[in-house]
Order: C-alpha cells, then structure tokens, then sequence
C-alpha cells in the first residue's frame, strides 16, 4: 500500500521501458537525470489527486484513494450517454462542467463489495433538485448494449428512470447516465501504446499526469490564467522543471512500477471554463504556437510501447496512496503525459 503522513514518498525515475503500464498516484518522482547512477536525484512531489466519478463532470480532490487495473477507484465510472448511447462530454456539452459531484468518505476506503448499501454520489447542477445515484450496484440492472466512447462500444448498467431524467431536463435533449459494467465489460488500451491493459470511461488509458511547473509556464504566455481544472488530471506534480513529464518512460514509487506510455494531445474540453460552462479559444491557440509540430509526435516504430500480464485483474486494488494537498495543472492541445499503473 501508499499512504502519505507527513513527508511524501519518493522514486526512481529511469529512461527504461520495462514491466507494465500504469496511471498514478505517487508522492515523489525522481526527475531523470544523465547519469542515472548518481546518488541523489532532484525529486518532484504529488501535490494533488484528483477523480472524475462522471466522465465530463467536475472531479473531486481526495486525500487518498485506490489504483485499481482501470485506474483509480470510482475515475470515470459513469457516464452520460445521448439516446444512441453514444458519450456526451463537454466538448459538445459544456454544460457538464457545472454539475457538481459529491462522494462520501467511506466509498473511497474499502473494497468495491463492503460498500453500504445506503451511501450515494451526489449530484448538484444549475436550476436542479438534488439527484442521488447508489454506489452499490443493483442486483438486477438494466444492461444497455451499444453504448460508445471512442472507438469503443460494448455493454454498460443503466442507472435508471430518475437519472435519466434528470440529464434529460439539464441538458434539453434525452439522455441517459450509465455505468460501467466492471463484471461484464473489457475496455482495452491502445495497444500500439499499452498491450494488455484495460480502462473505464477514460478518454484513453487509467491516468493522467501534469506538473505544476507545465501550467505555469503555460500561464506566463496567457493573459488570464488558468486553472489545473481545465485539464483534468488525477495527479498534479511539482518540484520539476516544466514539461519535464514529456520524458518520463519508468519510475517507481513505493515499490510500484509506473510507466508513461504516450503523450497527451488536448482538445477544446480545455477551452471550457469550468466555473461558468462557457467556452473559449484558450489555451488551444496558444498551446499551438509553441507545443505542437512533429517534435511531438512518436514516430510508429518509437512508441512506448509495453505489454502487461495482468490483463484479467480488473477489480482487485493493486496499491493505495494519500496525501495532503492538491490543485492540477499542465498544458493542453499539444501533449501532457498518461501513464498506466504496473506491478
């Protein structure tokens, strides 16, 4: 396990690609250096996670958490789909922003099955009455087949009548919220990335990074600043220098061994202000004069590709981690780093 009380963890960093992939949690990481045999190596410490309970609502910062093998406990296990089940996001949806999401304490601690059977996310948006979800999940759900992300469809649990008509009423249109079916469903990661590992309703693989030191710099170019919020990581970093992730392959932390398997090109989603739903040209303009062109991109055969052999584990928690603080940054459009969690 992690858990973070008082000084956080540290770990190696190295230019290796071994083992699996991952998306993290961590306390420190080990900035890499030339000479990786040096006995000290500058750190960079997790200052904030973040999860995002419903893919396009707003996230919340919790002080500690599970990695689960599709990423962190409760990240991006519901999702808000159209009438054809295909996925709503603040891309067409800025709106989604607004809606607030609240979970009890207890759902982040324990196993996914010693959940009580009365604790629930809460959801609080504009104009809007309160809406409870269960956190158990039913004995009999509604299964909608059909439902797509991406390049993904399969099966997903319907989380009934009242939600779906409570989106419906929110966003003018019919809707419907679902949830993943862990039991039933494999949503792979790319595998010209990440062979073997599987995720949620994530836009591509189990977790984001960003650094801290990446925001500000972006922020230092922008005439109003910008918050992490508007790109959505589960772990913020700093203590490095900015873009400094854009070269993390390997590391570890605490005994666990992450890797970053591919850069993160960002959309408009990262135009939205998450405060007022409204949505503007920044930080894509200016992410496009200096971080993008070919220098970003991976050539086919230089991608970091690796492979994991736990393919099948979807439930059991691999690690836990905590800490004490939080706030996201990093910049957008052009390339942020995903990393995927292995052991």
């Amino acid at each position: 396990s992690l858990s973070l009380s008082g000084s956080p963890h540290t770990c190696s960093l190295t230019h290796s690609l071994t083992g699996g992939c991952v998306g993290g949690c961590f306390w420190g990481i080990s900035i890499p250096t030339t000479d990786m045999a040096a006995s000290t190596q500058p750190t960079a410490t997790v200052i904030a996670i973040y999860i995002y309970p419903i893919k396009a609502c707003k996230g919340i910062s919790v002080e500690s958490g599970a990695i689960c093998a599709t990423g962190l406990k409760w990240d991006r296990q519901w999702m808000v789909v159209n009438s054809k089940g295909r996925m709503l996001t603040q891309r067409v949806e800025p709106r989604l922003s607004l809606v607030e999401v609240f979970l009890p304490r207890e759902a982040l601690c324990g196993e996914w099955n010693s959940i009580p059977h009365d604790l629930a996310l809460t959801l609080n948006a504009p104009g809007m009455e309160r809406l409870q979800i269960p956190l158990r999940r039913r004995n009999d759900p509604r299964r909608i087949d059909n439902v797509s992300i991406w390049e993904w469809s399969g099966a997903a649990l319907d989380e009934g009548r009242d939600a779906a008509e409570w989106f419906s009423s929110y966003l003018g249109k019919p809707s419907r919220l679902v949830r993943f079916d862990t039991d039933n469903s494999t949503r792979p990661t790319d595998s010209n990335y990440a062979s073997g590992y599987k995720t949620s309703f994530t836009d591509g693989f189990p977790f984001l990074l960003i650094s801290q030191a990446s925001l500000d710099t972006l922020n230092e170019r922008l005439m109003h600043h910008l918050s992490i919020n508007r790109f959505r990581p589960n772990i913020l970093v700093e203590g490095c220098e900015a873009f400094a992730e854009d070269l993390w392959k390997t590391f570890t932390i605490s005994g666990l061994t992450f890797h970053g398997v591919k850069l993160c090109s960002r959309c408009k989603v990262t135009t939205v202000d998450q405060e007022t739903g409204s949505m503007g040209i920044e930080p894509l303009e200016m992410l496009q004069s200096f971080r993008s062109g070919q220098i970003f991109a991976f050539p086919k055969e230089a991608k970091r590709k690796v492979a994991s052999e736990q393919c099948d584990r979807q439930e059991n928690v691999l690690g836990r981690f905590s800490f004490d603080a939080f706030t996201h940054p990093l910049p957008h459009y052009m390339f942020l780093t995903f990393l995927h969690l292995c052991t």
